[in-house]
């Protein structure tokens, strides 16, 4: 089982498990120098906590601290450009809520999934496949974040739920997406719906139902010509970082699917146009980047969901992880891109 590495320049190696002592990350390929900004680190732990501006009710009831603890790669304030490990310890696991799914797998989940193949795995809140795991994502990418600010400061990377259940952003308001702070809508729904939002959401959890979504990333002043074909593009990597993330189902870049229903003449009429999402030929053109990734609907129902402690949709939380995974894609490319030219 050896698939717990991601990155060919900024390598990170993810571990621990959903009820283990610890989880964390090894980040290696961070160039010496770069300013370590704790505050940020805080505050991405913090973005991906349930409970985020008030949406405590519409999120797992888990509480952990996630105070990160940085063991090796940093001194007096910035990067070593050796080895840097990041952990945080659990402190909320109530394992006993899991002892039924060591013989009994939940639908849905991936319970039986690992341990059928590998012959024995964690059962307790889903080991390593729990979202938990994620944790270790954000802090890698916060580290990521703080060397692409470094390297290519006016860079931005925005996240935002366009789809929650029925409810869909219009087409208005995901044009003032970038007027709104995204983090104060409960469900990161950026309407004068997501009172809407957190009233379904807060139902399906007493119902001990859920649903999926739709999340958008939208990458501002990205580096050009980021991007190594033909087996490492751009979108690529990309769709490979959100797709490695628990419960997504569908990737798309620009126009996404619906170029599918434009005439090429149409299309293709202004080589500059979003519709080609920032990325041609499998490289940043420097323009904006749109990317978006579908989730299917929470698999804790019925009795899980109302035992357990579960979200009833994990849009809300994935955002932050997903902007995670856009950094370290950055990043990892970013470095990849100084060896193109001799």
């Amino acid at each position: 089982m050896s698939a717990s590495q991601f990155g060919s320049r900024f390598v990170i190696t993810t571990f621990g498990e959903s009820h283990g002592t610890a989880l964390g990350v090894v980040i290696d390929g961070c160039p010496a120098g770069v300013q370590f900004d704790e505050a940020l680190l805080r505050k991405e732990l913090e973005r991906r906590r349930p409970g985020h501006h008030g949406s405590g009710q519409i999120v797992s009831g888990r509480q952990e601290g996630d105070q990160a603890e940085v063991l090796s790669g940093v001194f007096e304030g910035k990067t070593l450009g050796t080895p840097m490990a990041i952990i945080v310890r659990n402190q909320d696991a109530r394992s006993q809520d899991y002892s039924a799914i060591k013989t009994s797998p939940r639908a849905g989940h991936a319970d039986d999934m690992w341990k059928n193949k590998f012959g024995h795995s964690d059962h307790r809140g889903g080991g390593r496949s729990s979202g938990r795991e994620t944790v270790s994502r954000v802090m890698a990418g916060s580290v990521a974040q703080m060397m692409m600010k470094h390297v290519s400061g006016p860079t931005k990377v925005i996240g935002y739920a366009s789809q929650i259940g029925p409810m869909t952003l219009t087409a208005e308001e995901r044009s003032e997406v970038l007027n709104k702070d995204i983090d104060s809508f409960q469900g990161r729904f950026p309407s004068s719906r997501d009172s809407e939002v957190a009233e379904l959401l807060k139902k399906a959890q007493e119902n001990g139902d859920s649903h999926g979504g739709i999340a958008e990333i939208l990458i501002q002043n990205p580096p050009a010509y980021l991007g190594q074909p033909v087996f490492h593009k751009l979108k690529s990597d990309l769709a490979m970082a959100f797709l490695s993330v628990g419960a997504t189902n569908g990737f798309e870049l620009g126009l996404g699917f619906e170029a599918s229903e434009v005439k090429g003449t149409e299309f293709h009429k202004n080589s500059a146009g979003s519709q080609y999402g920032g990325i041609r030929g499998g490289i940043s053109t420097g323009e904006s980047i749109l990317l978006r990734v579908s989730f299917k609907p929470t698999s804790s129902i019925l009795d899980v969901a109302k035992k357990g402690r579960h979200d009833p949709c994990i849009v809300t939380r994935a955002i932050p992880v997903l902007e995670a995974m856009t950094w370290l894609v950055l990043a990892d490319h970013y470095l990849w891109s100084k060896t193109d030219r001799i």
